[in-house]
């Protein structure tokens, strides 16, 4: 590739690439394979009917790196891999959750996920040769714990949201939020101290 954003000494393999949330390739077989497996599970799981309980929790299992106790996701659910997901314990994630997990998402104990929630952790490079060439790195995601996030509230790529935040529904997180606040708005901004 003429125009390669990475240093042609480089001999890490996409995937290590893409954990140090450096510059990689999607296409490249290993991650395919990685995201054919995801895909799977995360069918299955959508499949599921409402009574399937132990069967969901089971998918969830294999699909998420981490889920803790209590904690249900209504389907549909969407994920890249799904290992470098982490949920903690008691949350809820009400239908159609994105979960972009390019790198990791962390989500803390207690967290409520309205409908139609985008988690994206992809960035593209803004130069156009390399995104035209599909070079794309990633930046991880932190929500805390006891978070709100309203029906169909986006958060960009490197975005912590603290503990106790409620961001109002509709609205796209483009920097980090402070614990204990309400956020409303595109781009979220403050509007109270809670």
């Amino acid at each position: 590739m003429a125009d390669s954003p990475i240093d042609p000494t480089d001999q890490r393999s996409m995937r290590e690439r893409m954990v140090a949330g450096d510059l990689y390739l999607a296409d490249d077989p290993e991650l395919d394979e990685e995201s054919h497996v995801a895909q799977d599970l995360m069918e299955a799981y959508n499949a599921t009917r409402s009574r399937q309980r132990p069967l969901r929790r089971a998918l969830l299992e294999q699909l998420l790196g981490s889920i803790g106790e209590d904690t249900a996701i209504r389907p549909p659910l969407r994920v890249d891999f799904g290992s470098h997901i982490s949920i903690g314990a008691r949350c809820f994630a009400n239908y159609g959750l994105v979960a972009l997990d390019v790198a990791t998402i962390t989500i803390g104990d207690d967290v409520q996920i309205g409908p139609n929630v985008q988690l994206l952790t992809p960035t593209h490079p803004l130069e156009p040769g390399p995104r035209r060439d599909k070079w794309e790195a990633a930046e991880p995601i932190t929500i805390g714990d006891n978070v709100w996030l309203g029906g169909g509230v986006i958060v960009c790529p490197g975005v912590s949201i603290g503990a106790n935040t409620v961001v109002g529904a509709g609205s796209v997180v483009t920097k980090d939020l402070p614990a204990d606040v309400v956020a409303v708005g595109n781009p979220a901004r403050v509007i109270k101290h809670l």
